[in-house]
């Protein structure tokens, strides 16, 4: 009895003393014990489970209920030294890691002296043997962070016959828009799929979204004066023709806003009741599509397959490769090859490259012109920016697979063109034409979006797997206007940065 008692004691005094236990959930700080700044990206392990620490090298491990003080923690990053050992010897508040002393002569001696070009071929010659491919199923993490700008929003009115399409209106309206927004969007799922972005199923578990909702009231609100106006100024049975130079459209004056339902109708209640089942069906269906197709995307994308963008192991001739270094993860030697694109190739970036099984272990990557560059009758498209990090890990059956794959797009959109709208009417005889708005246009808008994905397990699936999962579509985010931990209990995710923690929408400020 006093051997139990004392074995319990034991354990609760572990968990106080480690950097933060709560519930079930074990966090800390990975920080550099020289220069003491965190140290992104870090992989940690326990009981073969990992996660990543996010920019701030901060992490978060959800505890299974086995776990024992005596259960060790294993920290790896590129170019430091790994830390292994049991979770009751942490007794600080942060945990800390040392660069690792580069030695060549220990990677010359296990290799010959290998060119770049000779290195990256041994990778490709590999591939198959180092890395899980075909059908896979990956448990993953997905957050999305999107920050977008109004940049300039000039207009000039040549003409309006609706009087309350005004200048000092528009310039409400304009006032109204918000000029910045933070929207973030987090899910854990299961992906089932090969490298092919066509064949990939989601099994969506889990969602949320975090932004500010008093911003999108504010535009629902602009939604609603606008429909006011029309409903007052327009006719019914009209139609509006939108120029801008020379194209054109046509809508009908019924499509600008949903009809009243009189609430002693039952039938046209139920119609409605019906009309917003089926909405809400087809939202579960655009959000899980949605999410599919980014991961689908991001993973199809990946440097071992051949159709990708960074495409310097099939395509190393478009480069100008050097081996600028050598680092380690743990114990394993490392070569570092940067890359430079010599053509038309749109990325450079750095390969590690483990020089035993010369598996690729990490790529940073970053556009060295824009991706797409767009102009065509006074609109214009530019992402400009694609600057981001893949990981790979080896798994307990010794095949990598990808563990964390971050990536920041950048674009600008604009627009300087002449738009009109006419109202003209179906039953008005001789002079169609009823009211107009002509407007000069020169805006412009910005977008600043990341994606990480953080994958936790990866098994392999047959082809026959893949093909009889059936997706739900079940699944909506749940809105948050600041951020709640709580949600996530019992999952364990990516730890959010301090922007995500700190987030607070001007309503829950208010309260």
């Amino acid at each position: 009895m006093r051997k139990t008692f004392t074995s319990k004691i034991a354990i609760l005094t572990v968990f106080l003393s480690f950097p933060t236990i709560q519930a079930q959930t074990l966090s800390s700080k990975i920080l550099d014990s020289v220069t003491q700044k965190p140290i992104p990206y870090a992989t940690v392990l326990l009981n073969n489970k990992g996660v990543i620490t996010n920019e701030e090298g901060q992490f978060t491990f959800l505890l299974d209920k086995g776990i024992q003080p005596t259960d060790s923690l294993f920290i790896s990053c590129i170019g430091y030294e790994s830390l292994g050992k049991p979770i009751e010897e942490f007794k600080e508040s942060s945990i800390y890691l040392s660069p690792k002393a580069i030695e060549l002569k220990e990677v010359i001696v296990s290799n010959k002296n290998y060119t770049p070009k000779e290195i990256i071929k041994l990778v490709e010659e590999n591939l198959e043997k180092n890395y899980r491919l075909g059908f896979t199923k990956k448990r993953l993490f997905l957050r999305e962070s999107y920050e977008n700008t109004i940049i300039k929003t000039d207009y000039t009115i040549k003409e309006s016959t609706i009087p309350a399409f005004s200048k000092p209106f528009l310039d409400s309206v304009i006032r109204s828009v918000p000029k910045r927004d933070t929207y973030y969007t987090e899910m854990i799922g299961d992906l089932y799929g090969s490298e092919d972005d066509d064949e990939q199923k989601l099994d969506l578990i889990k969602a949320s979204e975090l932004y500010d909702k008093s911003k999108r009231i504010d535009i629902e609100n602009l939604e609603e004066r606008f429909n006011e106006i029309i409903k007052k100024n327009v006719k019914t049975d009209s139609y509006f023709k939108v120029k801008s130079g020379l194209f054109g459209t046509r809508l009908d004056a019924d499509e600008l806003f949903d009809a009243e339902v009189d609430s002693t109708d039952v039938a046209a209640l139920n119609k409605e009741l019906e009309k917003k089942k089926k909405e809400k069906v087809n939202q579960k269906k655009f959000f899980a599509n949605y999410k599919r197709r980014t991961l689908g995307n991001l993973y199809s994308n990946l440097p071992i397959f051949k159709d990708t963008d960074y495409n310097v192991l099939f395509k190393p001739r478009r480069f100008e490769l050097t081996l600028e270094d050598f680092t380690y993860i743990g114990d394993k030697a490392l070569y570092v090859i940067r890359f430079e694109p010599k053509g038309s190739e749109e990325f450079r970036g750095k390969l590690y490259i483990d020089s035993d099984d010369f598996a690729l272990v990490k790529m940073d990557f970053e556009n060295t012109e824009p991706i797409r560059n767009f102009k065509l009758l006074g609109i214009s498209i530019n992402e400009y920016l694609a600057k981001g990090s893949i990981l790979f890990g080896k798994d307990e059956d010794g095949l990598y697979g990808l563990k964390y794959y971050e990536i920041t797009k950048g674009n600008r959109v604009g627009f300087r063109r002449p738009v009109q709208i006419i109202e003209k009417n179906k039953n008005v005889k001789g002079r169609r034409k009823q009211n107009e708005l002509h407007l000069k246009i020169d805006a412009a808008f910005g977008g600043l979006n990341r994606y990480e994905v953080v994958v936790f397990d990866t098994e392999n699936i047959s082809d026959t797997t893949f093909e009889n999962f059936k997706e739900s579509n079940e699944v909506l985010p749940q809105y948050m206007a600041n951020y709640d931990p709580e949600f996530w209990k019992g999952y364990t995710i990516m730890e959010p940065n301090t922007a995500i923690k700190e987030f607070t929408s001007e309503v829950a400020a208010e309260k």
